[in-house]
């Protein structure tokens, strides 16, 4: 198969909605992310249902093109994408992205979300990783951190939704302070699962064992396990290996076991717990996972937010990195203000 031309993003000062953009954030196998004005002038993030695998569109032009075989697959992402907006747009929760609006417009469906300035929980890990340091970062971050967002997926999940696409790119930690998820995945679930093709729709280290699989049951054992993934990321620095060679040759345990003695017991078997293989061993429901988590929760430095504790960790070298996390933040698709 040879290399597809990557479908045209709308040029600048284009109307939608109502909105106007400005420029393109970033563009992923399913979407473009758009730096767009508002009616009062506020900046909004707009993303475009624009999946690169089913359409295509020439520069300057509006409407993506669908080939007419692949339409009715299209039109299933499309369904998927607009009713996940309806079901965000029902969300209010600091921790989920806040979706303001969205429209159907160019043959398409738009996602119009607040637009965020920080820089994603992947950037602060590249960034502690880079110093070499023993500890990516404290266990009372990642305990903070991660009870924050998992106050917003048990939201998400008791909306009967699941995130699907949860990893350290798509946790954004804001320069007001918030930990928030972004970047759902219902439209990329649903392409992957249906059509004769199977393509690499998963960030490998965070997927869940069933989400390679076209008859397993999704459920929030599936948001969890990439939730475990995440916190492994932030002791860790790197991700775990991914599901399918796991379920070949199993290191896990070997890797968590170098962290005894750094990490409590406690947070380590978590993250196991989590990352069971079985989905039936994983934690069934966020609560059941965020009363472990709080368990021994190191109450130091709890009058301090997760953003400020992360940034005590990383003042000392946020004047090297800043650039690198302009770069980087650009590249995630959400904006990133220099201090």
């Amino acid at each position: 198969m040879s290399p597809k031309i990557k479908p045209a993003p709308l040029p600048p000062d284009t109307l939608i909605g109502g909105y106007r953009v400005v420029r393109r954030l970033a563009a992923g196998g399913f979407g473009v992310v758009y730096l767009a004005i508002d009616g009062e002038g506020q900046q909004v993030a707009i993303k475009e249902y624009l999946p690169a695998s089913l359409a295509t569109r020439g520069v300057g032009e509006l409407a993506p093109k669908v080939a007419p075989e692949k339409l009715s697959l299209y039109r299933l992402g499309l369904k998927s994408f607009f009713e996940e907006g309806r079901s965000l747009a029902q969300i209010s929760h600091a921790s989920v992205v806040s979706v303001l609006n969205f429209f159907r417009e160019n043959e398409t469906v738009y996602m119009v979300m607040n637009y965020l300035e920080g820089a994603s929980l992947q950037d602060f890990i590249i960034t502690a990783r880079d110093l070499k340091a023993e500890k990516v970062f404290r266990e009372s971050t990642i305990r903070s951190l991660f009870d924050e967002i998992l106050r917003g997926l048990r939201i998400v999940h008791q909306h009967k939704m699941l995130h699907l696409d949860i990893k350290p790119a798509n946790i954004f930690i804001t320069d007001d302070n918030r930990a928030v998820m972004i970047d759902f995945g219902a439209a990329r679930e649903v392409l992957s699962k249906e059509g004769n093709f199977i393509r690499p729709m998963y960030t490998p280290g965070f997927a869940a064992p069933e989400m390679y699989r076209r008859d397993a049951q999704m459920g929030p054992w599936t948001d969890i396990y990439a939730i475990g993934a995440c916190i492994y990321a932030c002791m860790q620095g790197f991700p775990p290996n991914e599901a399918p060679q796991r379920t070949e040759k199993d290191r896990l345990s070997l890797a968590l076991t170098k962290l005894r003695g750094i990490y409590s017991d406690n947070l380590i078997e978590v993250v196991e717990w989590c990352m069971a293989l079985d989905p039936l061993s994983r934690p069934q429901s966020v609560f059941a996972l965020q009363k472990e988590l709080a368990r021994e929760g190191e109450r130091r430095y709890t009058k301090l937010t997760v953003a400020e504790k992360m940034r005590l960790q990383l003042d000392t070298l946020v004047s090297d990195t800043k650039k690198n996390v302009q770069k980087m933040g650009e590249a995630t698709g959400i904006g990133v203000k220099p201090k």
